[in-house]
This record gives C-alpha cells, structure tokens and sequence, in this order.
C-alpha cells in the first residue's frame, strides 16, 4: 500500500493512495483494480443473498430412475431432495420410470423401486402405473396414482418421442448417420491415438435428407444425431452459479460432439426422452447429480432447438462409502433393502440422507419429515458427501426414542411388527415363553420396546441382538450353573442366591425400578455384613460394590443364563413379580 495521504474528498476521509489521483495515468490501473474487486464483492453479496431460496410458485419435481437395479442411497437422496422441494413449495412431486434402455432393465426392479419409495414415506402426486400384477393389489394411494400427463413409464411414449425426432430432422436440428459401429470405433482409435477428442466427423451430415429419408424408409441401420451448435452457452445452475460455456470445434480439428439421439433400434437415448418428457409433464425444476453437468449443455440445446423453457437445474455433489468408493447398486452396505431388512427406520434414515449434502441453520440436526419440509431450502454444499454410518445410529436412537415416548401411532406399530417378526425365528417352536406371564408377545414387545433399555438403538435386527436374551433366545440350560460357578468363584454362592431371596418381600403393587434398585442395594450391603464374610477375597468383603456386581451378576444369570446384557432390573420389572422369583427359586435350587 502507497503512503496514507488526505484526499479532497472529505466523504471519504483518510484512503490509500493508489485509490485517488482521478487524473493521474499512473494509478488509473490500481483504481480499476480495486473497482473490480468491489463490484465482485457487491457481486457476491448479492448471489449470497438469492443463494438457496425457495421458488416464489409451486414447484414440480421428478424422480426418474431406471429399473437397472435396486435403489441405493444416492438415488434416494436424490428423490428425496425433488420430493422436499414439491413439498415445501405446494407443489407436486411425479415417479417416472425411464426404462429405454432393455439391454440393462433387471426384471423386478420397477416394482422394488416403487416398494421402497413408499417404504421411506415418498409418495409420488403423479406417476407410474405399472400393468405388473404387483401393482394392480395395491391401493390408489399406491403406484396406481397415474396423473395428466401419463404414460409415466417411457416404454410407453416411443411414439411421442419418434414424433419430436422428425421435427428435429425436418427442421435440420438433427441428421440420419448411416455409419457402422467398425467405422466408428476405427475413427475413435485413429483419433485417440492422435491425442484427438473421440466424436464424430459428420461425414452423414452430407448425405441429402432426401436420401437420408429413404435410406431411413428401407430399413438401412441408422442413428439419429443432434447437429450441435459449435459452442453451448454458460448457464445458470442453482448450485454452481453460472456454468461457463463450453467451445465444441476447436481450430484445426474437424470433430463434433452430435450426441444420438435415436438409436439404431429406434428406442430413443436419455437425452432425448429425458427432454421431452420434462417438458411435457410441465417440471419446473430438475435437481439430480452432478455426474450429470456434461449433459446438461445438450439437454439445453434441445430445449432451445425445441422452442421450450427448461427446468432449472441444481446437480448435487456425489455421495461416497466410507472407504471413499463411490456407490454401487450392487454395494449391500449402500443398498436400501439391505438397510430395510435390518430394520432401519425409514424417517431415520432420511434424516441421515438429507444431510448428505445440505445445509442448514437450525441447532440439531435431528429432524422429522415434516421438519425436513418446513425448514428446506436450495442450499446444496458443493463437497463430496461422505458416508458416517455412527450417524444414522445416532439418528436412528433419537427417532427411535421419539416413537417410544410418543407411545404409539403407525410408525411405532411397524417397530413392534420387525421385532415380531425377529423374535419368531429366534424362538422357533420354543415352548418356554414363561416370561409372557398371560401376555401376548405383541404385548410383551410393546412393553420390552417401554420399558427403557439404556442400550442405543440403531436398527431393529441390532437392537433385537443385544437383548434377544430377554427373549430366551440362546440361553444357556439350567444345568450350565457351574459355568457360572467357573466365571465367578464364590465359596459362598448359595447365601448369595438366599439373600436374592429377600426380593420376595416386594408385594406386587410395590414391583418398580425404583423399589427394585432399593432393596437390591440393601440386599449387597447385607452380603458385607456377614459374620463371616461369604467373599472370598477378605481384601473385598468390605466392598459393596464388588457385593452389589456379583448379586447383579447371579441374577442375571438366573433369569437369562448370560454372564452380560441389559440391565438387570429393567428386566425383573420387564418379567415381573412372578417370573422373577420363580426364575430364582429354580436356579437356587440348581446349586445343590
């Protein structure tokens, strides 16, 4: 910075001088540059300031995908984000299937596509209308939803796309190629091995299209091609801001990037279908990922050949696993059945997705579906999203925890169904289910899923493996006591399973976790007091917490025969009065 120096602008006070001298040749460059920078930062200011907001109208927003697989975490992110945008702005959210492309169609995935989004609480406004048998049991409020501007399924419209096809060929937008695929991948390895770009050199686009025509009418092999501009113009993305444009010829190379349009079959490619298809179901807004940027300058060129306003468009940064791989259909630790048949909750886990790759100012990340609409805005982060699977878990315990003191409702019925459906294939044709004590084992999960297990719950099958025990699944028998004896030395085992017996002096109306925790403290305390210590270790017979581990550690034993788990007097009240003390009284006796 040049010498400090007072200017004759007195608004302007004190300045540096290489922003005065209005007249001076010498600084005029150094004020430009300092003009530039301030018109970046108002600039800046002011794309800051539109950054992320809502439309002012109703959006309408599609999710597309193709039935080449199972849904994995990307694509419902990218549902779910089209999903919350509709939502949040009255509009309305359409499925559509884009199923063009036979060769890589799975047979089923449609279905499971549909299956899962209702699963995780999308459902669609507008959409498919499968002819699947499937479809036709379901309800209306299922995939059988259809819509104005149907069919939804692309398989459907061939027509409707052959139809723009010829318009883009009589308007000359587009051309016939009657190249064979030997000479295309001969000009692609002559021109890469040149360091060239490997696109084509329109050698059809001399072939009159009355020729071309009848060719065509023949039944000769052909594609058609979109005859592309020779430079696609920047445009504006509501993540990247504006996207620059893109020069297609260079000097001195004869090569054009004329995407195809209609394959040889006559099915139409993405490009094609995926415009007009948007167009005409009217969607407002495309938000998808952001491996998707390189077509979208096609896309718009269509749109502009076509005469239409496009959709704007916001591309998201991709999501990664853990190991920083990018996602696979065919990653199970990604795909959703997987993480359905766990029993992830479905509300958790689009707590978790949302966050993937948007921000937010509230003070918890912690939200419903609801709060997801209400609080959403464009503010996409343009990082690689990375997966952190300890946070759905942590997600996951405090959605659980919601429905468990919400004490009901559908979402918390749907928790008790996977936990039926788990304890019925640990327990099998198990006869010793003394612990239902005249309740059903609907009633008795119910009351398991209350009664306030301190371990975090993740998923269904998780949570279900930390206290399956509390079910009499994989128990020891009765006659593995000495196991225990093994575990624990304790000349004095028997007067430990006597004193358990003062449990008995809790009547029935009294049978809590605060009475229980009492008089199991009285009980230890009454072990160190012995005359002659029933310890073996003299240096702990004073100890009582060493006392008050081992009671708890007999007990546990003689109700779930497992040396560790959950909380022991979470599961006397759990079993109550009756099988508690039956339970002891059996395991007493197995000693002798």
């Amino acid at each position: 910075m040049l010498p400090i120096r007072r200017t004759a602008w007195k608004q302007i006070g004190w300045t540096c001088k290489s922003c005065c001298g209005l007249n001076d040749p010498f600084l005029l460059p150094k004020r430009h540059l300092h003009a530039t920078r301030y018109l970046r930062r108002e600039k800046f200011a002011a794309w800051k300031e539109e950054y992320g907001k809502l439309p002012n109208t109703p959006a309408r927003t599609r999710f597309a995908p193709s039935p080449t697989g199972d849904l994995h975490l990307g694509s419902l992110r990218t549902a779910l984000y089209n999903y919350l945008l509709a939502k949040a702005t009255g509009g309305q959210f359409l499925l559509r299937i884009e199923d063009t492309d036979s060769k890589r169609t799975v047979p089923g995935a449609e279905e499971r596509l549909c299956q899962d989004l209702e699963w995780a609480g999308l459902q669609w406004d507008e959409g498919t209308v499968s002819p699947t048998p499937w479809c036709s049991q379901l309800t209306e409020s299922g995939p059988k939803v259809g819509g104005p501007y149907g069919p939804y399924i692309q398989s459907e419209r061939i027509a409707l796309y052959k139809q723009h096809a010829d318009k883009l060929l009589a308007n000359h937008h587009a051309y016939r190629c009657f190249c064979s695929p030997e000479r295309l991948d001969t000009l692609a390895r002559e021109r890469s091995a040149l360091g060239l770009a490997t696109h084509y050199d329109r050698i059809c686009l001399g072939i009159s299209q009355d020729e071309a025509n009848e060719r065509g009418s023949k039944g000769e092999a052909h594609v058609i091609r979109l005859k592309a501009p020779t430079e696609y113009p920047e445009y504006n993305d509501l993540v990247y801001g504006k996207v620059g444009s893109e020069k297609l010829q260079r000097k001195g190379q004869n090569y054009f990037e004329d995407t195809i349009l209609v394959k040889s079959d006559g099915w139409p490619t993405y490009h094609l279908a995926n415009v007009v298809d948007d167009h005409h179901m009217k969607i407002t807004h495309v938000i998808r990922g952001v491996e998707w940027m390189p077509s979208t300058p096609k896309h718009l060129e269509l749109y502009r050949v076509f005469g239409w306003e496009p959709p704007a468009f916001a591309h998201v940064a991709l999501l990664q696993d853990s190991s920083r791989q990018k996602l696979s259909k065919r990653n199970l630790a990604t795909n959703l059945e997987v993480l359905k048949s766990n029993g992830v909750l479905p509300e958790a886990l689009l707590n978790y997705i949302a966050l993937l790759g948007w921000s937010h100012s509230l003070g918890s990340d912690f939200m419903t579906k609801q709060q997801l609409i209400d609080n959403f805005s464009l503010k996409f982060t343009r990082g690689l999203g990375v997966l952190n699977p300890p946070k759905l878990d942590h997600l996951s315990a405090q959605h659980f925890r919601r429905h468990v003191e919400k004490g009901g409702g559908e979402d918390f019925e749907k928790i008790v169904d996977q936990f039926l459906v788990l304890v019925e294939q640990g327990t099998g044709t198990s006869t010793n289910l003394d612990y239902l004590d005249g309740r059903t084992m609907r009633e008795f999960v119910v009351a398991f899923l209350r009664a306030g297990f301190t371990g975090r719950y993740s998923s269904a099958k998780a949570y279900f493996e930390s206290y399956k025990s509390v079910f009499g699944i994989n128990q020891g028998s009765s006659s593995t006591t000495q196991a225990f004896l093994k575990e624990r030395p304790l000349s004095g085992i028997s007067e430990v399973a006597d004193a358990a017996r003062d449990l008995a002096n809790i009547p029935e109306s009294q049978w809590s976790l605060e009475t229980l925790k009492e008089r199991l403290s009285m009980i230890a305390e009454s072990l160190t007091q012995g005359k002659d210590g029933i310890l073996d270790d003299a240096d702990r017979l004073q100890d009582p917490k060493y006392a008050y581990a081992t009671l708890l550690a007999w007990i546990r034993w003689a109700l779930v025969r497992v040396h560790w788990g959950p909380s022991i007097i979470h599961i006397m009240s759990l079993y109550g009065r009756r099988v508690t003390l039956q339970r002891l009284e059996a395991s007493a006796a197995s000693i002798t």
